[in-house]
């Protein structure tokens, strides 16, 4: 593979190395290997199940010991909003009213989300804030017609001299409509939710993953809102910001494997997913991290009961986390060893899901108790999962890795060789989703962080088709934030109700229950 002298300029411009890009285009050449599924993890074989008793038990532990913690919430919310709106784009651009009625058009072209638009309209969120747009552009819009009155309202929404919503940063869109026709964002809600859960000391600390170019938006959303969410909670908000980096771009290839060049003959650099957060949630300082994507809010009036299973998920944490520790020194002083090392293997057996391997029992005590502490010492992740209901995505497996290891692992379908019967039967069996709902410790034994790199499976990477200028290319996606990249963590997965999950992936489904005020 040969790069010109302005190549490895380029590359090195984006804090690259020509050996990264090498072994990138290497990894396209090889191909990924499919994750190996050896079971779905489900309701006491590997997902622990909760009961009234258990919960108030670690939402207990959780109040006991913050205040001796520090707390951050961590959240992605670089996306832009193109994909909610992607159904709109195309009613926009396409509908004539001319040449078809309204109902022909949506049958025709298979858009039932359309439908569902039409009838929720004055539910949304800025249903007002559009009619007032349309009023100041000169349109009449109580006497147009249905189909016009529909097209009218998109375009406002999406047209980039007016709302602009698809090139908006999702977390800055209007979400909730409350009562005193307050409107909130999803950056808003985030705050308000971090108050009931992710504070300490009368402070909680929030982090965005975002766009660099959205800072000067978010910065200034926020200075409109601190003081009003601050008077509301009680809570002082320390907020900080970080940028996907440049170094974790990863080149795009041709169909062939070879550098995808763009028309000046450039090579094209891709973002690599949200795999490249790792970085970002490697820098950041906390005993407890909670991990929860911006669009996964609620309005306020569910809000406590979302906050109640997060702290049952960090309760469950701290629990496991100062047993664990415990062992830690334990094994460190040598100490009636032999009844130690049963204590461990249980810990890990019963309360980690970790499968010790049958080569364990003829190590000696010595090499037990290193391998003992290598499973031990590790970052640590509890993980909610909520019963599947048809939703694209992650979930929760048993991964056999090429040694016959076994791991509690979330696992994306496109991981998965559909094209083998066993594993596509285990996937059908599957009874739980990953809903993006962690809660993180970071930090090991001694109080010293990890470094969150060193526990990556590089293998659990994606490699995507996609276009560039009408030309097709293949991307690659670094190991996902919650899959790949936490692979080697310990992870326990805690079933949680589905009021948990509100994610807007569409805009319909600001029409849902949970982002409405009423009903």
């Amino acid at each position: 593979m040969s790069f010109t002298e302005n190549d490895i300029i380029q590359i090195e411009s984006n804090d690259l190395t020509l050996a990264k890009v090498k072994s990138q285009i290497e990894i396209f050449e090889t191909g990924i290997p499919f994750t190996n599924i050896s079971d779905a993890a489900t309701l006491n074989n590997g997902i622990m199940p909760l009961n009234d008793s258990s919960i108030e038990e670690y939402v207990s532990i959780f109040e006991t010991k913050k205040d001796d913690k520090s707390l951050l919430k961590f959240v992605p919310a670089s996306g832009a909003a193109t994909r909610m709106f992607k159904f709109l784009f195309k009613f926009v651009s396409e509908y004539n009213p001319d040449e078809q009625s309204l109902n022909s058009y949506i049958n025709k072209s298979n858009l039932k989300e359309l439908s569902l638009f039409m009838v929720g309209l004055e539910k949304l969120p800025f249903y007002n804030q559009i009619l007032e747009l349309l009023e100041s552009n000169g349109i009449d819009y109580e006497n147009l017609s249905n189909p016009e009155k529909v097209w009218h309202f998109a375009k406002a929404m999406l047209d980039e001299n007016q709302l602009n919503f698809g090139n908006q940063p999702k977390g800055l869109l209007p979400f909730h409509n409350y009562k005193n026709n307050h409107i909130a964002t999803a950056f808003e809600e985030h705050l308000y939710e971090s108050a009931l859960y992710a504070s300490s000391n009368g402070i909680a600390k929030l982090h965005f993953t975002i766009s660099e170019i959205y800072e000067n938006k978010f910065t200034k959303e926020f200075k409109n809102i601190q003081n009003q969410v601050e008077e509301h909670t009680g809570v002082a908000f320390d907020i900080s910001f970080s940028y996907q980096q440049q170094s974790t771009d990863t080149i795009a290839v041709t169909l062939e494997n070879k550098p995808f060049r763009e028309s000046n003959g450039s090579l094209l650099f891709r973002p690599s997913g949200h795999g490249a957060l790792l970085k970002n949630l490697n820098a950041l300082e906390a005993d407890i991290i909670f991990v929860k994507n911006i669009d996964n809010v609620v309005v306020y009036k569910y809000k406590e009961d979302v906050a109640k299973y997060k702290k049952v998920l960090a309760g469950i944490l701290i629990e496991l986390q100062t047993k664990a520790f415990e062992y830690l020194y334990q094994l460190d002083s040598k100490q009636d060893i032999e009844g130690t090392l049963i204590a461990v293997e249980q810990f890990l057996t019963n309360h980690l899901s970790i499968k010790i391997s049958d080569e364990y029992k003829k190590y000696t005590d010595h090499y037990k108790i290193d391998y003992l502490q290598e499973k031990l010492n590790r970052p640590i992740r509890v993980c909610g999962m909520v019963k599947n209901e048809g939703e694209p995505g992650g979930g929760p497996f048993w991964v056999k890795d090429h040694k016959s290891n076994q791991s509690l692992q979330i696992v994306e379908s496109a991981q998965i060789n559909l094209e083998d019967p066993q594993q596509a039967d285990i996937l059908k069996n599957a009874t739980h989703f990953n809903p993006v709902d962690l809660v993180c410790g970071v930090k090991n034994y001694k109080g010293e962080k990890f470094d969150l790199e060193n526990y990556v499976d590089h293998n659990a990477a994606f490699i995507t088709e996609k276009t560039k200028n009408g030309k097709d290319l293949k991307a690659l996606e670094l190991p996902g934030l919650w899959n790949g990249s936490m692979a080697n963590w310990n992870t326990i997965f805690v079933e949680v109700p589905i009021i948990t999950f509100n994610p807007v992936k569409t805009v319909n489904d600001l029409l849902k229950s949970p982002h409405q005020i009423k009903g």
